[in-house]
C-alpha cells in the first residue's frame, strides 16, 4: 500500500529536499506541499493524506496548533513533527497535541522513511537523536510548557501578535472586537510573565511557536 504524504514546512528548500527523498521510494507518494500551518489543515481536509510531515515553527498558525486541528478534524491522518528543537518541552507538546512521531531536522533520509513506515503501521516514532526519551518514554510528559496555560484563543492571538499583526488586523482575522483582542493579549502576556511585545516575540521563538525571521 502506497503511503500518501503531505509536506508542511515554510522553507521551500526543505520541502523540495523531502519531496525528492520520499519520491525515490516506490512505496511513498508525496501528494502536496504547503508553507504554513493553516494551509496544512486546509490541504489535509482536501487531500486526506495518510501522513503529514509538519514543521513546528511556521507562520500563520504554528505546527502544534495545526496538529491539534488536524487531529480533531481528520483523526485517521497521522502527523510526524519535524523540528530543530530537541527539548522535552517540544516533544511533550507535539505528542500532547496529537502527533504520532517526532523527528529532528538533522535526521538522515533513511530515518525519515523509517518514521513514515512506523507511524503508518500505527506506532509512535521518536527520533534516534532523542535517546534519553527512548530510554524513558513517559519522562517528557512531566515537561509542561508555559504555553499549556493559554486557551486556544490566547494561543491564536499570541501567534498573530508575534507575526507583527496589529490589534485591528487581528480583530478582523479572528472576528473579535479590537478591545477583546487587547484583552486577550494582556491576559496571555500576564500568564507568560512578559511585559512587552519584544519579550513576547523572544518567548515565541524560544518555544518554537514561530519561525525566526
Amino acid at each position: 500500500m502506497t503511503i500518501r504524504v503531505l509536506l508542511a514546512d515554510d522553507h521551500a528548500l526543505m520541502r523540495e529536499g523531502l519531496h525528492a527523498l520520499l519520491s525515490a521510494d516506490p512505496g511513498i507518494s508525496v501528494i502536496g506541499g504547503v508553507h504554513s500551518g493553516r494551509e496544512a489543515v486546509r490541504e489535509t481536509e482536501r487531500l486526506n493524506p495518510d501522513i503529514v510531515v509538519m514543521d513546528i515553527a511556521m507562520p500563520d498558525m504554528n505546527g502544534i496548533e495545526a496538529v491539534r486541528l488536524i487531529h480533531a478534524k481528520r483523526p485517521a491522518t497521522r502527523v510526524i513533527m519535524l523540528s530543530m528543537h530537541a527539548t522535552s518541552e517540544h516533544v511533550y507538546r507535539a505528542f500532547d497535541a496529537g502527533a504520532s512521531g517526532y523527528l529532528l531536522k538533522e535526521a538522515a533520509g533513511e530515518e525519515v522513511i523509517a518514521a513514515l513506515r512506523t507511524v503508518h503501521a500505527g506506532r509512535r516514532y521518536l527520533s534516534s537523536g532523542l535517546a534519553d526519551f527512548m530510554a524513558d518514554p513517559d519522562a517528557f510528559r512531566h515537561a509542561r510548557s508555559p504555553v499549556e496555560s493559554l486557551s486556544p484563543r490566547e494561543r491564536q492571538v499570541l501567534q498573530l501578535v508575534v507575526e507583527g499583526k496589529t490589534s485591528n488586523e487581528i480583530a478582523g482575522m479572528v472576528h473579535l472586537s479590537v478591545k477583546s483582542v487587547e484583552t486577550y493579549r494582556g491576559r496571555l502576556m500576564k500568564k507568560l510573565g512578559v511585559t512587552d511585545v519584544p519579550a513576547l516575540v523572544k518567548f515565541a521563538l524560544e518555544h518554537g511557536l514561530t519561525p525566526p525571521a
